[in-house]
């Protein structure tokens, strides 16, 4: 296998580069990480965008493979694309910063995989360059074995699942499962290490991957019935040869299987066939429910589950979105409505199709920060005004907003906004009760009294306080939902992104005189805009804007492929197409447009109303855009006037083979008389010349015409060049509407050669060059008739274009030429030997070369030379020469063009510097003064989120921030401040919506600050658990005071105690009375559930999902939940019901007898532990657990279950019958299995907060090397604590009681502790490392 293989250096020039539009063939590949970074295949590129402002950031092409055999070959399509799941490193006092959070995988359709650094856009390793045989990517995954380890599954070609293993780049387990074709893979977000894979037929793979080694990887089949008769006609359909290597996707592209897990439920993942929809429990190996798509709705695409809310987003191969909502207590999704992904008006016939739909998770975690602090606005994605974020009403209420992102295969990119809107007064009970808060329990944004309050903060406070009425409390449930007939769903653009349409088919680019820009003028360059046009495939013109990267402008102009485009002047287009009327006429409809790019018209002209019998074969415009010439296949050019109503002049009945109009005159330096001189002196060269003498270069003779040939041109007449059939050559002059003879000094007879049939030509006063058939290139000035040639020792020619020359350049003879082979080279006609000293680039780095034009954009000498490429991959790049005066070179990309304009400053601060990322995150953290996000161009008045004050570069920065920190050292902060001063004047660290809300949160707490941060750098586990820390805490203060605890909810055991044995038999609900939550309410909080009536809750609305399963398993399984939530009778119930026909007959008749029994006695007890012990050790079902709860001995139960590896289950079990330090035992051991089996660091801290293992804590963030994330954990759980005995004492106050049994300090986090101060001292190392790397790094400039 191959390691890490550097590019070529001049193959990666990508900053300037226009992907084509993404295809089936890529699969629809695509990846949102969750810092809001977009990458998506389109050919064989990978683009990356901003997913929030909708920029296109880079696009980095994928080099093609390397053969012996051959010197060059064509890149594949990408297939697959995923990030990594690293976050921003913060070890800086071990390694160096790196960006390895950078880090993209994609492969494609030859089997190859790779890994991209983003930031150095190469790829820095290849996992399996040549494979063999060439299994083609369908999809990639990645793992997590070990805390900083990963693994990478892919599906190869149509069966095989492989794993990676990305330290040595190898293949280290395969599993082949045919006849099945694998479709998609994803990971687990319970369980890093464990994924699952689908097929088509339904057959599910579910595996964990426990280590780097073959035989610790765990591999379980399951099996997901569903109708496969398309399937199986499909496959009948296919060819013998041609299921071999292709990929599901490949081989049936309209034939989609996905599935995705729920991001709120263990074991629960929703899978889409086409026509139907699944709900799978993998715990229970069963599907809980399926519907069937109703009559009329297209295909499934791909299904989604929202991140915060119960609900699915389904995408339909028409475009449509379909949402699904769950209904509460049950596993049962109910369509809710359907949307359109792409708008009917505006859009091509026929109309483009959605390739695919993600989740924007950043907006969705950053939703979470603003809807858990009470005065942030419910989402800082929504365009809302401060003064009024929300219009409230008693009909609606706003209750979820979502971010979709969707890519069309017309080179679009959609941002949807989803809203979901509920009735109002269906939420007065939740409103009142949100209003009650248990004295104890703190918000996690409650008012820091240190610091103080702004005008926006007033403001933010009545938004939060309108948000709290519709949230409810976040501490308990809602006590009322809406139904799903009173919600409603709305699906708004909230923008959009147009690359390259289709496949190019020509390039333009305007090279106007004066005379196309003024009334009167000469024939010399005007300013050239810096455009250039795109004519494609569906019959769009696309215009771009290169100084921004982007595409300006698509005009939907022909009904079929653009076969002609040409500039007029530079504010005017016009292209032709053509169509056969039918075979057997041989008629041709030819249809030319003008189209005026300020006002977007397109006019059509020359318009015939019977077919003719030639189709047009180019179009020839002059630089002043006044005159057109419309050449035809073996029919006479016409030449036209291109006015407001074009006009044609005269047609010319000659056998032209080409035909160029002179390009503006070179202009001169400011010199006058006969004192001008050439830019080089005449000098001999070695290129065979006509005269059989030497003959003076291009660059001696350009100024070889006095004053009288000047006159002889006049100001607005316009010559053109051309060939004829029998290699003739000629000029005629176009003035007014008169044609005439140039008259041109001829060169010797022996110029013109029967052998080579003119291909191509270039012409600029006074030359022409020319190009055969035979790869000949020869030059002649028609004023003096010298000439030369030389022969390329290539294939024919096809294009020839003149440099751009400014005033002072070396040389004027500088020509591109694109060969029939689609290879490319550059020659200086004024060197020497043009061959010796040419650029010759045979292939362009993956993908052939259809056409190219300089961009004439120069005005200064110094100036690069920048060539415009069209690739057969439908791409657009901008290449730049190097034109030193040793050798022409590919160099990177030029200085002027690099500084790029963009619409809207590309606020992502991942992209960063990792060291000036860290350093924003620490300010972020420490807490900056939102009037530090005013820059000196935009104040108060111009930014919405009204910021008071405006920042002054001559003050002190130290007063930026809200207060000196507490730990580490004081002078550090101000330094920071310094190192990020240049990101802060370009406005590019946080948006005006982030800043807004950023404003509410900054003097809230550090908690609050730093789930902020957290949210901006993509690290949403993190965030979550700063989120959940206050509420941890209250848990664990709960049990320091030893207050009497409040029981989880146990309603129903009074109700069926009356009735236990008269339902027996029945298979009615077991749990009725149940309180539900509100399922829009809960979110991804969901994931750090600790609490007892949250984790009591979550199992007993699992156990009515269950309760219709039948089979002597799913008895088995449902027994265990009944017993977990301590429902007993309902357990004994279900048990006594088991035929005696049953093998688990006797088992279960023990188990109902021992549950059953009400008196417990020792004799008892030590039975049952024998019994219980024999049970686990030879029965799985766990069955010994339930005799221990029996006898009561619930702590060696949860030992028992964890044991088995049933972590959640020992949880609820404990969470329902054991309590203060039994249950933080249970917490505790929980803790330690997620941090160092399922390595969900963060998970884990909550746990070990709310057991009281404060120390454990510190100690887990210490061993990751988080050395700032471990000094910030001391600081909010102090000011944490220091509120909560702040309420503790006034709430003794009002009663009368006393506090004295509440220790001063957090056991564990007293400062005389030794940890605690070498947290201190670690983040002061810390804190100095750090800015000396920022003092080292350079301001980044995307």
């Amino acid at each position: 296998m191959s390691s890490s293989r550097p590019p070529p250096a001049d193959s990666w020039d990508c900053n300037f580069m226009l992907p084509g539009p993404p295809s089936r063939n890529n699969f629809g590949s695509a990846d949102l990480s969750p810092s809001g970074l977009l990458a998506f295949a389109s050919g064989s590129s990978i683009s990356i965008l901003d997913s929030r402002s909708l920029q296109l950031i880079s696009t980095i092409p994928i080099p093609p493979p390397t053969s012996a055999g051959s010197v060059a070959s064509l890149s594949p399509f990408v297939t697959a694309v995923k990030w990594v799941p690293i976050t921003l490193r913060c070890d800086l006092l071990s390694t160096e910063p790196g960006s390895s959070h950078l880090l993209l995988a994609a492969a494609d359709r030859h089997g190859r995989v790779a890994l991209l650094d983003f930031r150095l856009r190469s790829v820095v390793l290849w996992i399996d360059p040549d494979p063999n045989p060439k299994l083609g990517i369908q999809d990639l995954c990645w793992i997590v074995s070990k805390p900083d380890s990963f693994v990478l599954a892919a599906i190869n070609g149509p069966s095989v699942l492989s794993l990676y293993n990305t330290t040595s780049a190898s293949c280290m387990w395969k599993y082949d499962a045919s006849p099945e074709y694998l479709s998609c893979i994803r990971r687990n977000p319970f369980d890093a290490r464990h994924f699952c894979v689908l097929g088509l037929k339904g057959l599910l793979l579910s595996v964990r991957v426990l280590g780097q080694k073959e035989d610790e990887v765990v591999v379980k089949e399951l099996q997901i019935q569903t109708d496969c008769t398309e399937l199986l006609k499909l496959e009948r359909e296919l060819s013998a040869g041609a299921a071999g290597l292709s990929p599901a996707s490949g081989l049936f592209p309209l034939y989609m299987v996905k599935f995705t897990f729920s991001p709120h439920w263990r074991h629960i993942i929703f899978v889409t066939f086409p026509r139907e929809l699944v709900v799978f429990d993998l715990q229970y190996e069963t599907p809980l429910f399926s519907a069937a798509l109703p009559r009329g709705c297209a295909k499934f695409l791909d299904v989604l589950a929202d991140p915060n809310n119960d609900l699915l987003y389904c995408a339909h191969l028409d475009g449509k979105l379909s949402i699904w909502r769950r209904k509460e207590g049950e596993q049962v999704h109910v369509m809710c409505t359907m949307e359109e992904l792409i708008p009917s008006i505006g859009t091509s016939v026929p109309s483009p199709s959605i390739l695919a739909v993600l989740v924007s998770q950043s907006e969705s975690t950053i939703q979470n920060v603003a809807k858990l602090c009470l005065d942030a606005p419910h989402s800082p994605s929504a365009n809302v005004d401060i003064d009024s974020p929300f219009e409230f009403s008693d009909d609606t209420l706003l209750l979820s907003k979502t971010h979709l992102i969707s890519i069309s295969d017309d080179g679009k990119v959609w941002n949807w906004l989803l809203t979901a809107e509920g009735a109002g007064d269906l939420q007065k009970d939740a409103i009142k009760s949100s209003m009650d808060a248990d004295v104890i329990d703190v918000a996690l944004c409650g008012t820091n009294t240190n610091s103080m309050a702004s005008s926006a903060d007033v403001q933010a406070l009545e938004a939060g306080k309108q948000l709290e009425h519709v949230n409810g409390s976040r501490n308990r449930p809602s006590n009322s939902t809406s139904s799903q007939a009173d919600m409603s769903f709305k699906v708004s653009l909230d923008g959009q992104l147009q690359i390259l349409s289709s496949t190019v088919t020509m390039l333009a680019v305007p090279s106007p005189s004066l005379t196309a820009t003024l009334a009167r003028g000469g024939n010399y360059p005007a300013v050239a805009v810096p455009l250039v046009a795109l004519g494609t495939q569906s019959g769009a013109v696309d215009v771009v804007d290169v100084s921004a990267n982007a595409v300006a402008a698509s005009f939907s102009v022909h009904p079929g492929t653009v076969r002609g485009l040409r500039w007029l002047g530079n504010s005017r287009l016009v292209s032709f197409s053509y169509s056969q009327v039918n075979e057997k006429s041989g008629g041709y409809i030819n249809r030319l447009v003008v189209t005026c790019l300020r006002s977007g018209i397109n006019r059509a002209f020359r318009v015939l109303q019977k077919p003719e019998r030639a189709p047009i074969r180019a179009l020839r415009a002059s630089s002043s855009g006044r005159y057109l010439l419309i050449l035809f296949r073996d029919a006479p050019v016409e030449v036209w006037a291109m006015t407001k109503n074009p006009i044609m002049l005269r047609s010319l009945a000659l056998p032209f083979t080409v035909l160029e109009w002179t390009l503006p005159t070179v202009p001169r330096p400011s010199q006058t008389g006969p004192s001008r001189q050439s830019s080089l002196s005449s000098k001999d060269h070695k290129a065979d010349t006509t005269d059989g003498v030497s003959t003076p270069t291009i660059a001696s003779s350009s100024d070889s015409k006095d004053a009288s040939s000047e006159g002889s041109q006049d100001d607005t007449s316009e010559s053109f060049a051309f060939a004829l059939a029998n290699g003739a050559l000629g000029v005629f002059e176009v003035q007014g509407r008169r044609i005439r003879d140039f008259r041109p000094k001829w060169p010797s007879s022996s110029f013109v050669s029967s052998d080579g049939l003119i291909t191509a030509m270039a012409y600029r006063l006074p030359h022409v060059v020319m190009g055969d058939r035979s790869g000949n290139i020869r030059w002649w000035d028609v004023t003096t008739g010298h000439s030369s040639q030389f022969s390329t020792h290539r294939e024919g020619i096809r294009r020839i274009k003149f440099s751009p020359v400014v005033p002072g350049d070396r040389s004027r003879g500088r020509i591109a030429v694109l060969f029939h082979d689609n290879t490319f080279s550059v020659f200086d006609l004024d060197s020497q030997d043009p061959l010796a000293n040419s650029l010759l680039q045979p292939q362009f780095p993956g993908t052939l070369v259809l056409e190219l034009d300089w961009l004439p954009t120069r005005t200064d000498k110094n100036d690069p030379l920048v060539l415009c490429i069209a690739g057969a991959d439908s791409s657009f790049r901008l290449i730049e020469v190097n034109t030193s005066e040793k050798k022409i070179g590919y160099t990177s990309q030029s200085r002027a063009i690099k500084e790029r304009f963009r619409p809207m400053p590309l606020c992502l601060p991942i992209l960063l510097p990792t060291s000036h990322a860290l350093a924003l995150r620490m300010i972020l953290q420490l807490g900056v003064k939102p009037s530090w996000f005013n820059t000196c161009s935009t104040t108060i008045k111009k930014r919405p989120h009204l910021i008071p004050g405006t920042p002054s570069s001559q003050k002190d920065l130290r007063s930026y921030m809200i207060g000196l920190p507490p730990i580490g050292d004081t002078v550090v902060p101000e330094m920071l401040l310094k190192v990020l001063e240049p990101y802060r004047k370009e406005g590019c660290i946080l948006d005006d919506e982030r800043a807004r809300l950023y404003a509410t949160v900054v003097n809230k707490g550090y908690a609050a600050r730093f789930a902020f941060a957290a949210a901006v750098f993509g690290e949403t586990s993190e965030a979550l658990f700063w989120l959940q820390l206050p509420r941890a805490l209250n848990h664990l203060m709960r049990k320091l005071k030893r207050s009497p605890q409040k029981a989880p909810r146990l309603a129903f055991n009074s109700e069926l105690e009356d009735t236990m044995l008269s339902r027996i038999t029945s298979k009615g609900k077991s749990t009725p009375g149940t309180e539900r939550r509100d399922s829009l309410s809960e979110g991804q909080l969901r994931l750090m559930a600790f609490e007892q009536e949250e984790l009591w809750e979550t199992a007993a609305e699992r156990i009515t999902w269950h309760e219709k399963l039948e089979g002597e398993q799913a008895i088995q399984n449902r027994v265990h939940e009944l017993v977990s939530v301590g429902n007993l009778e309902a357990a004994v119930s279900l048990l006594l019901s088991t035929s005696p026909e049953s093998s688990y007959f006797y088992a279960n008749a023990l188990r109902a007898v021992a549950l059953s029994s009400a008196v417990s006695r020792s004799l008892l007890e030590l039975a049952v532990k024998v019994v219980a012990a024999n049970m686990v050790r030879n029965d799985r079902s766990l069955s010994g657990t339930h005799l221990l709860c029996a006898v009561g001995r619930y702590q060696e139960a949860c030992s028992q279950l964890q044991d088995a590896g049933c972590w959640t289950d020992a949880a609820t079990l404990a969470a329902t019958h054991l309590k203060g330090s039994d249950y933080a035992r249970v917490l505790q051991r929980w803790a330690d299995h997620v941090h160092h089996v399922e390595h969900n660091i963060w998970r884990a801290l909550i746990l070990y907060v709310a057991a009281g293992g404060l120390q454990e804590a510190l100690a887990a963030l210490r061993e990751a090397q988080h050395p700032d994330t471990a000094a910030m954990f001391v600081l909010a759980c102090r000011e944490i604590y220091a509120e909560i005995i702040t309420n503790l004492e006034n709430s003794d106050d009002e009663s009368g009681s006393s506090t004295n049994n509440v220790p001063d300090n957090l056991p564990g986090l007293s400062p005389e502790n030794e940890d605690v101060r070498a947290v201190g001292e670690y983040f002061g190392q810390y804190q100095r490392k750090l800015v000396h790397l920022c003092m080292d790094s350079q301001p980044f400039n995307e």
